[in-house]
């Protein structure tokens, strides 16, 4: 006789499969080096997963990744880097509801108001998708010189930049101080919110599958202090956004940052849901100028 299993007496007795956060880094996925965790609460105190406790390690493994990664995102055409950020739209579009359970959670807030904040960090990859490409023909430009001369001012991405993700803003700020550095042709490592760093987690999840090319974001979790220490103080990091950390930090950072001249963002009050301008667009940006003759040599018309 044929045993029968009823599906939902199965179903009763399943286990949950709870969800593993790792890094990002490299386009790939560590544990953190040092094998320690912490626990991620919601606003209740309610336990919500282990999330990696990155170490000093981590956080040089993660500016090596993302030197590498510099030649050739920098080097790809605005257009190009503009089609990959929208793509990170699209995929974050297919996983909504997920983030919105997630920040929902991360911040106490409810699942109405985690959509609306959820739907403006999509809607905000797709605006500086549309800017990858147009940054350039307004902050650069041909400069009036007094010689026979082009002088021409193009921006250039500075580097590698440290991100202090927002400590409270767990997703729209998150995404908010990522985008405008990637999108410029930095590489970035980012330091997640350190009370709520799962939906950056999850995000590292969106931008491996996003045609975002491995190292050009690497995401990091744990205490803000121990991990942004030695970033601050990276010879081979060239700029900092300061945004995560209190006063008191970002002081002590910024101290460090000066030894090897890195370009710095102080923290300052922000609200996320307004429109986002192009500050953020240029302040990791080089200008670069350069004297080209025009091939004129003198009032008389000679040339060469």
């Amino acid at each position: 006789m044929s045993e029968h299993v009823s599906i939902s007496g199965s179903a009763a007795r399943r286990l949950s499969v709870f969800k593993t956060y790792k890094l990002y880094v490299g386009g790939k996925f560590p544990r953190s080096e040092s094998g320690r965790v912490y626990e991620v609460t919601d606003s209740k105190g309610t336990w919500l997963a282990n999330a990696p406790l990155s170490s000093r390690k981590d956080a040089r493994d993660a500016v090596v990744a993302a030197r590498k990664a510099f030649g050739g995102w920098s080097g790809a055409t605005a257009y190009n880097r503009g089609q990959v950020l929208y793509r990170v739209a699209e995929m974050l579009e297919g996983r909504r509801d997920q983030f919105v359970r997630e920040v929902a959670d991360a911040e106490g807030l409810s699942k109405s108001k985690a959509a609306v904040a959820v739907d403006a960090a999509i809607d905000r990859w797709v605006w500086y998708a549309g800017w990858t490409d147009k940054i350039g023909q307004v902050v650069g430009g041909a400069n009036p010189v007094a010689g026979p001369f082009f002088n021409l001012s193009t921006p250039e991405p500075t580097g590698v930049v440290t991100v202090l993700a927002p400590q409270e803003s767990s997703f729209l700020g998150l995404v908010s101080v990522i985008a405008p550095v990637i999108a410029t042709g930095n590489t970035a490592v980012v330091v997640a919110s350190e009370k709520s760093p799962l939906p950056a987690l999850s995000l590292g999840e969106v931008l491996a599958t996003s045609d975002l090319p491995g190292g050009v974001v690497n995401v990091l979790s744990g205490k803000t202090a121990e991990i942004a220490a030695p970033l601050a103080a990276h010879q081979d990091v060239n700029g900092i956004d300061l945004t995560g950390a209190d006063e008191a930090l970002a002081k002590e950072l910024e101290i460090a940052a000066a030894d090897n001249l890195k370009r710095v963002l102080r923290p300052e009050r922000t609200n996320w849901s307004a429109d986002p301008g192009t500050r953020r667009l240029t302040a990791f940006l080089e200008t670069k100028t350069v004297w080209h003759p025009t091939g004129s040599l003198g009032a008389s018309g000679s040339a060469y």
